[in-house]
């Protein structure tokens, strides 16, 4: 059984370092991107929800003001 030198095994443990370092550079990047296009869909949503309530008020200002106030009172009846 032949023994490194302490030179060799520092060596080795740089080369093992770096070779996870690249690993974990190449995880961040994924992450990255996939936090990206979490963030970009999180947003397109909000402006979808937002467009909806927008309609969603117009259809209520459309409505008739007695029938506001009828469904209001239909619940409370019930």
């Amino acid at each position: 059984m032949s023994q490194t030198s302490p030179i060799d095994q520092i060596a080795e443990r740089v080369e093992r370092l770096l070779v996870r370092h690249e690993e974990l550079q190449r995880t961040n990047a994924l992450l990255s991107s996939q936090v990206q296009a979490l963030a970009q869909e999180r947003d397109l949503l909000r402006s979808r929800l937002s467009a909806a309530r927008h309609r969603i008020d117009a259809l209520i200002d459309r409505l008739p003001a007695g029938a506001a106030v009828g469904a209001d009172t239909t619940k409370d009846a019930a």
